[in-house]
């Protein structure tokens, strides 16, 4: 068999795809980046009939290519929460407000196979927005976000995840130097705000995009 890496997950994502829609997430799989950036454009936004859009801190948005498809579009209002040449105030008031777009875009730390999303937040727009907020979310997902179960994908959160981030964006934590959690009290902490959904309500608000790639941390 080709790519039998490809394979095991693609039957594993259609599984968690099953699992997702059985709590009421609208679930697509998509087998690469460029297959779920044409889901999202072609099939899911239009579907939505968004006329505002914006999104969370998410490295699997940005590798999939749409936040460079969407940032200029002129046919709908875009609050860009990425441009790094406003300063930090205006930022933050536009985080404040994407909580009022009609579509707002996001990644997850975690998928369980039985179909539930799991958060952890620094601010806590992003997972604010999937709470309660914009009309429609779409969260992107690869297949590396895949766990077990609740237990396992707090495990990744804390032990992975988290300290990745606090890398990437050069915290002062002391997961940085030892890469796992301390449960520290650090100004510079990003693991503040846990959200598991396990439903989304009403059906279908939140719609899920399975990329059979690595993608984020």
């Amino acid at each position: 068999m080709d790519r039998p890496v490809d394979h095991f997950w693609k039957i594993r994502l259609e599984a968690v795809k099953k699992a997702l829609e059985d709590n009421n997430f609208e679930a697509r799989v998509a087998e690469s980046v460029s297959e779920a950036r044409k889901i999202v454009l072609e099939e899911l936004l239009p579907g939505t009939g968004a006329k505002s859009i914006s999104w969370g801190g998410s490295l699997t948005f940005i590798g999939t290519g749409l936040y460079e498809a969407l940032k200029g579009r002129g046919d709908m209002t875009v609050l860009d929460t990425y441009d790094r040449t406003i300063p930090p105030e205006e930022n933050l008031e536009r985080r404040r407000q994407a909580l009022h777009v009609d579509l707002f875009f996001m990644g997850t730390n975690a998928v369980t196979e039985d179909g539930r999303l799991v958060n952890l937040d620094m601010i806590g727009n992003r997972v604010a927005a999937l709470t309660f907020g914009p009309k429609r979310v779409i969260v992107l997902a690869g297949r590396n976000k895949i766990v077990c179960d609740l237990e396992d994908a707090m495990v990744r959160v804390k032990n992975y995840a988290a300290p990745v981030n606090a890398m990437r964006l050069d915290k002062k934590t002391p997961c940085v130097a030892t890469s796992f959690c301390d449960e520290c009290k650090s100004p510079d902490r990003i693991c503040n705000t846990w959200t598991i959904t396990e439903k989304s309500f009403p059906k279908g608000r939140v719609k899920v995009v399975l990329i059979n790639e690595d993608l984020g941390f």
